[in-house]
């Protein structure tokens, strides 16, 4: 069958109501429902399912951007050849999220280089396509932000964003000792976050190790005893993964572009 051609009259009714990307795959189902002999109804729901899909697709972007989340750290991209190993039923329970629903938190253990940041951050997408509202942080850069917001007088602002979301991803944390002020910024995260939020910690460090790296011994115990006592431990434990996201062309990606060329300018003549 000829590809239908789509009368302007539709498309502009179709963009008033903000329905313009319809017409992207439109034709295509005209097709589809000719070929099956689809009634309007079923028609109509096929339509209105891609454009659902469509939007779902790109809200969950625009909230992984927001997020800080890369993108190619999802689980759909995940090398299962890779000789890393994890629980898979553990994991399987942090996908299904049931842990941001009753605010409990992760704790993803392993040597550097197995993987953890990607798991991490592919928790975080499906957060994201789920509606729900996640930050993903280096633990330096986080409290770098901290910091410098005592010198703007931003600290409250941010310390209520960073106890507040949804889901709060902190990667590399306990690798460095921490000042008096950084450990008293620990300890509030982790109080106000155990029972209320949901947090993702990615660290080298076993938790025993964690409290060293506090400046002060009684915060370091009520925090990483608070934050363990509420969290799922994830041991990741294997080769190094970082060599499978070295960039170069896989197999299943399509031929790149032609280089689109630049229109050159024409030489401007001086005045006299």
């Amino acid at each position: 069958m000829r590809t239908p051609n789509i009368d302007p009259a539709l498309v502009t009714v179709l963009k008033k109501l903000k329905l313009g990307h319809v017409v992207d795959t439109l034709a295509e189902r005209l097709v589809l429902a000719d070929k099956q002999s689809m009634g309007m109804q079923d028609l109509m729901l096929l339509v209105l399912s891609d454009e659902v899909t469509r939007r779902e697709s790109t809200s969950a972007e625009r909230r992984a951007n927001a997020a800080g989340l890369d993108v190619s750290m999802q689980f759909e991209r995940w090398d299962k050849s890779a000789k890393v190993t994890y629980d898979k039923r553990v994991f399987a329970e942090l996908m299904s999220l049931r842990f941001i629903e009753s605010h409990q938190h992760v704790i993803v253990l392993g040597p550097v280089g197995v993987g953890k940041t990607f798991l991490a951050h592919a928790l975080g997408h499906i957060a994201c396509r789920h509606r729900y509202q996640v930050m993903f942080t280096r633990a330096d850069e986080m409290l770098r932000k901290l910091r410098q917001s005592r010198l703007d007088n931003s600290r409250d602002a941010l310390m209520t964003e960073l106890c507040t979301v949804d889901l709060l991803i902190v990667d590399d944390f306990a690798l460095e000792p921490m000042t008096r002020e950084e450990s008293r910024d620990v300890y509030q995260l982790f109080v106000e976050r155990t029972g209320r939020a949901a947090t993702i910690v990615t660290s080298n460090r076993d938790t025993s190790e964690w409290l060293a790296t506090f400046d002060d011994v009684l915060l370091s115990q009520s925090a990483v005893d608070r934050f363990k006592n509420a969290a799922y431990d994830l041991v990741v434990e294997g080769e190094s993964y970082r060599p499978r996201l070295k960039p170069g062309v896989r197999a299943d990606d399509p031929p790149p572009a032609a280089p689109v060329s630049k229109p050159e300018h024409p030489i401007r003549r001086r005045k006299r």
